[in-house]
């Protein structure tokens, strides 16, 4: 350390010939750090960090709280056996969730760069953070797209009655909101007639042949929203109203982040936390009306199923959505830690996220329940019914159910606001994802022009995701979020994992975090290094082999478009290879000292260790400026 502080003194006492120089030379440095947004109390003057713990806390939760928490989640539980889900749920949270979390998490911040420069330890693996910055920017394309739907449907509910509470003049002759059924009679001994008939109890039920009809909400969704061609093959025109509110979602995106996280971290004061009031505002709502004790029964009540429990299934359901609603392997909770302060405590920071978000998922449980009880009660239909999952739930059943309720337009603003905010914070960081890793890639150029690069990312998306407002729209949503993204995050997280643990060390890596959060008893890290080494990798290639191909409804997919879905992972994945490839061919030395640059060029407990120097350094740096001006 006398080393160190000799350089040190040396170093500065050169500089300081006049008093008039240092304050000038300080002027300067404010400057520049005014031009890139990094402020005097940052620990890192080139990146800047964020300015409250609260506002990295809220970001985060943020980027992991999504839509899937509100319109997966709830019907997974249903059809895996209610109640009897939340103990694959939890374990499936424990052995791979929290880990995989503490993990990307304490990657982003001991190296305080993004997904693709925290790679510079283990260069052959640098092609992994190429794919998750692959995969953000094809979940970002459609994710604004799901934005949109929730603006359009915003916009809608401003109409009393709403517009999908009855079948107005936009639906078709299939349109009803009681089910029909053809009457098949007896006339004469050898002739037989039919008669239609729409609540008429006077035919014999075993008389009765069920007609096909859609409900107003699900004939809005199709016919007024989509506008839905008959598959991926007819593209169709652009859907003009959802255009607009394309680019209306992503000029809010390009506000919140004009600035980056100095921006992004202010706004999300408000989208962060108006959902949680949404959630409990509908939730009381829904447990004062007749029906919902039934709902929420199916839910998570006396008729959970624990036989459910013996099938692969359900366990397979519980880990993707544990990894997905976590938002693990895109590079999002790489790129937010990375803006933390170096000795903040990662781990207390994970286990609050991951707790906070699997929460979240059981209270919007009982919030959709309630109301979808209510909504069995008043149509005279079991729950099991009207139960859906996805766009179903968010944009036919939900808003269906909302119609009937005293105040409809009231309801289905907060909860498509809800919607709203809900993707904008998953959006944010996807985005944050782009514009760090430019950034981090070309300091010197990028670093005070970030209002123009997070401008210039969000409009050449916008482009990108055009024609996922055709009407074959939904198709390319739906492709590129179960192959685009889905498929491709599940290699990257256990690429993430061989990387870091068998190739890089995991001991070493544990090393590096006690440098950050203090020294943890062995026993501490026990189940760490079981969850690491061998639990969540087992558990990725499971959820990798039972991957399936895509389907809206009962629309398949033609083979074109399957292969399509494969070129988007091949995309994304040829990355790895060819980054690995590019960095051998570039390594100079025999094949031993090849392969050792490429696998452990710099020693990252060793980059820590500088990092802590230059920390007390540059704060008695501080001092004296200070004091000398």
């Amino acid at each position: 350390m006398r080393k160190y502080w000799r350089s040190f003194t040396d170093a500065i006492l050169r500089n300081f010939p006049t008093t008039g120089k240092v304050k000038d030379d300080h002027e300067k440095h404010q400057r520049q750090q005014h031009e890139s947004n990094v402020t005097s109390s940052d620990e890192n003057i080139d990146r800047g960090n964020w300015a409250s713990k609260r506002e990295y806390m809220l970001s985060m939760i943020g980027y992991a709280v999504g839509l899937g928490n509100v319109w997966r989640f709830p019907y997974l539980a249903y059809k895996n056996g209610g109640g009897a889900f939340l103990i694959p749920y939890f374990i499936m949270l424990a052995v791979a969730g929290i880990p995989m979390f503490f993990l990307e998490s304490s990657f982003g911040q001991f190296c305080s760069q993004g997904p693709i420069n925290v790679w510079r330890s283990l260069p052959i693996f640098q092609g992994v953070g190429v794919a998750m910055v692959a995969v953000s920017v094809l979940m970002a394309i459609y994710y604004n797209v799901i934005i949109a739907y929730s603006l359009y449907y915003l916009f809608a509910s401003f109409q009393f009655p709403l517009p999908w509470s009855d079948c107005f003049d936009w639906s078709n002759t299939n349109c009803s909101l009681t089910p029909r059924g053809s009457c098949f009679t007896i006339i004469e001994p050898i002739l037989t007639g039919n008669m239609t008939l729409w609540e008429n109890h006077t035919c014999p039920e075993k008389d009765i042949i069920s007609i096909p009809i859609q409900s107003p909400s699900e004939q809005y969704w199709d016919l007024v929203t989509l506008q839905r061609s008959s598959g991926l093959d007819e593209t169709g025109p652009v859907v003009w109203h959802l255009a607009l509110c394309l680019l209306l979602g992503w000029l809010l995106v390009a506000a919140a982040l004009y600035k980056g996280i100095q921006s992004s971290g202010k706004v999300v004061y408000f989208t962060a936390t108006f959902p949680y009031v949404v959630l409990l505002i509908l939730l009381i709502r829904g447990l004062t009306l007749e029906g919902a004790r039934d709902g929420i029964e199916f839910y998570i009540g006396s008729k959970s199923n624990l036989t459910k429990l013996a099938e692969s299934e359900v366990w397979r359901d519980a880990a993707t959505q544990i990894f997905y609603t976590l938002s693990l392997a895109g590079g999002g909770v790489t790129a937010l830690s990375s803006y933390n302060k170096f000795h903040n405590n990662v781990f207390k920071d994970a286990l609050t996220v991951c707790l906070t978000n699997c929460g979240t998922s059981v209270l919007a449980g009982f919030t959709i329940f309630s109301i979808l009880g209510h909504m069995a009660h008043v149509s005279g239909k079991p729950v099991s019914e009207v139960a859906l999952s996805g766009f179903g739930l968010a944009f036919i059943a939900y808003p269906d159910a909302l119609s009937k309720l005293p105040i409809s337009p009231l309801w289905s603003i907060l909860f498509f606001f809800m919607l709203l905010t809900l993707g904008l914070d998953t959006q944010f960081a996807g985005v944050e994802v782009i514009s760090t890793c430019l950034v981090d890639a070309f300091p010197k150029t990028l670093k005070s022009k970030r209002p123009i690069i997070s401008v210039g990312t969000c409009s050449i998306l916008f482009l990108l995701g055009l024609p996922c407002v055709t009407q074959a729209g939904i198709y390319w949503v739906i492709l590129m979020d179960q192959f685009g993204t889905g498929f491709v995050l599940l290699i990257t997280a256990l690429l993430e994992l061989i990387g870091v643990f068998y190739i890089y060390g995991g001991n070493r890596f544990i090393k590096d975090i006690e440098m950050m959060i203090g020294t943890r008893h062995s026993i501490f890290w026990l189940w760490w290094r079981a969850c690491w080494f061998f639990i969540s990798p087992m558990i990725l290639v499971w959820s990798w082999l039972t991957f399936r191909p895509p389907s809206y409804g009962t629309v398949q997919y033609p083979a074109w478009g399957v292969a399509l879905g494969w070129c988007m992972i091949t995309f994304c994945l040829l990355w790895i290879p060819l980054v690995a490839v590019w960095k051998i061919f570039h390594a100079q030395g025999n094949p031993w000292k090849v392969l050792a640059s490429v696998l452990r060029k710099k020693r990252q407990s060793s980059l820590g260790t500088l990092k802590l120097y230059y920390l007390q350094i540059r704060e008695m740096h501080q001092t004296l400026t200070n004091i000398i001006i």
